[in-house]
């Protein structure tokens, strides 16, 4: 987070997506605002998708808000351990919709896929465990787990180092 005071519209819209978060919650996921009451640092709680490798899981991350949210995206990283390909090994996810609007032609991203200020915590999770259900082995975040799920995939599930590691 940056080191400037956050602005009023910042701080509405973050208590605004908690309360809605909190009054309609959806399967797959619960956010609570971090132990240090800080309203733009949440922690949240993703249960692993049914169907998937990680069916069963219980898995930590957080969201750290920008000053300036929703007009930039925040951060999100998982906590707890995850072997994915779009997940950094130091537990920081890669996905599109965090990243910040603009245009990049290195990044293989449509400006469409980007983080626009429509979106919102709830676009945000959904679209992680999605991804835990779909990697995107094509914008590998870290390579090792992209070519085993790969392997994994292609295989029909005979290369099983995949699948190993994660469950």
């Amino acid at each position: 987070m940056a080191s400037r005071k956050p602005n009023a519209s910042a701080v509405k819209a973050l208590q605004k997506e908690l309360k809605d978060l909190n009054e309609f919650p959806m399967e797959g996921f619960k956010v609570m605002v971090s132990e240090e009451e800080n309203l733009f640092v949440w922690d949240v709680a993703i249960f692993g998708p049914p169907m998937t490798l990680y069916e069963g899981g219980y898995f930590k991350a957080r969201l750290c808000f920008p000053d300036d949210y929703p007009y930039s995206p925040p951060t999100m990283h998982f906590l707890s351990r995850m072997y994915h390909p779009n997940i950094y090994e130091n537990g920081e996810v890669c996905i599109s919709i965090l990243h910040s609007p603009g245009d990049d032609p290195q990044s293989g991203e449509l400006p469409s896929e980007r983080w626009n200020p429509t979106q919102n915590v709830r676009t945000i999770l959904l679209s992680v465990i999605s991804l835990l259900n779909e990697p995107n082995i094509h914008s590998a975040a870290h390579v090792d787990a992209s070519v085993a799920y790969r392997k994994w995939k292609e295989s029909n599930g005979v290369q099983d180092e995949y699948e190993r590691v994660v469950t």
